[in-house]
């Protein structure tokens, strides 16, 4: 089971601590091996909280033991003790996890551990951040980045978007999926989408939100941006405008998206061919799958069914020929639903 260290001080930030709990701290006994998390701090004694809420947790002299830690927030004008410093570069280097939320970023970049690295925090700190660390490569206007078992988010719910990519990266889809539908927010927003939106609502949520759930049930089927703006009843050109607007991306990147996420779940939760879950996810392909894949998650489809796939013969691909277990390719949609609502079961 993994252990997690959520990192709390005295001024912690409530919210930020509160997600971090929620991720990794609440009992799940419906997955098997699931996080084993301790709330830690360096300092004795009560801590303070948001709203002067006093807080009671485990004091700890180092993190020999843990698999990750969790930095919730951090104040920007406090360096870190040495000590603590150390404890979390040492995690690092022997192939421990490493996330903040927030203003946690500081943390990890008063750490050293960002240097030469992609980072992001909340836009509010953005240029405080950037002068104060000019080695590190600061992203603007991202919800998260993730790379190499370092993490670090924007602020406020993108910590929760982190998370679930986080458990995605160590329990795989199905279930992030149920993760977060526990906590009722989307399964998956990709870390590149825009931290803040000029247009929260579209201007006619109505069809477009019909639109977006009509793209989602026909992934299999031949879509581009010009049937989802055809369907939506608009230009091309506004669709591309409102959609950006709306969502923070093109709708191409979603679409490509939504099809890598089904391509997941047909991982997951069968052993059709690669050839065959390109088919029903909706890409040309299985070049241009691998493709998108690997982009996305940073791994082959191949590697992600041998991590991840449920079936009895996890991982190994059914080339059998039968009516029984070989899908018709005039029948992709109702397969592809099929496939879906399979892995949404496990």
């Amino acid at each position: 089971m993994p252990r997690v260290a959520i990192l709390a001080y005295d001024g912690s930030a409530l919210f930020e601590l509160g997600c971090a709990v929620e991720l990794f701290a609440l009992p799940r006994p419906e997955f098997d091996d699931w996080y084993q998390t301790q709330v830690i701090s360096f300092d004795a004694g009560m801590l303070a909280a948001t709203a002067d809420i006093r807080l009671q947790v485990d004091t700890v002299e180092h993190l020999e033991g843990f698999d990750m830690l969790v930095v919730p927030s951090w104040p920007v004008e406090v360096r870190p003790d040495e000590r603590l410093v150390q404890e979390a570069r040492r995690l690092h280097a022997r192939g421990g996890t490493l996330i903040s939320f927030c203003s946690g970023a500081f943390f990890l970049a008063w750490s050293g551990l960002l240097e030469a690295r992609q980072a992001t925090t909340h836009w509010r700190y953005a240029e405080r951040f950037a002068s104060t660390f000019p080695d590190v490569a600061y992203v603007e206007d991202v919800l998260y980045v993730y790379q190499d078992r370092i993490g670090c988010s924007a602020g406020s719910s993108a910590g929760l978007d982190l998370g679930i990519a986080v458990i995605r990266d160590h329990f795989g889809h199905a279930v992030a999926n149920r993760v977060a539908r526990r906590l009722v927010m989307a399964a998956h927003r990709t870390g590149g989408q825009s931290q803040y939106v000029e247009t929260p609502v579209a201007p006619r949520p109505g069809t477009f939100a019909a639109t977006l759930d009509w793209a989602i049930e026909h992934l299999a089927h031949d879509l581009d941006v010009n049937t989802l703006a055809e369907h939506a009843r608009m230009s091309r050109r506004t669709f591309d405008r409102r959609f950006k607007a709306s969502l923070g991306m093109s709708p191409h990147r979603w679409l490509t998206l939504q099809r890598v996420r089904l391509a997941q779940q047909l991982l997951e939760a069968s052993n059709a061919p690669i050839e065959q879950v390109a088919t029903l996810s909706g890409f040309a392909n299985a070049v241009t799958l691998r493709h998108h894949f690997r982009q996305s998650l940073g791994q082959s489809p191949r590697q992600y069914r041998q991590r991840f796939g449920t079936c009895p013969d996890e991982g190994k691909e059914n080339t059998a020929a039968s009516p029984d277990n070989e899908l018709a390719s005039n029948d992709k949609p109702r397969a592809a639903r099929a496939a879906r609502r399979g892995a949404l079961r496990s």
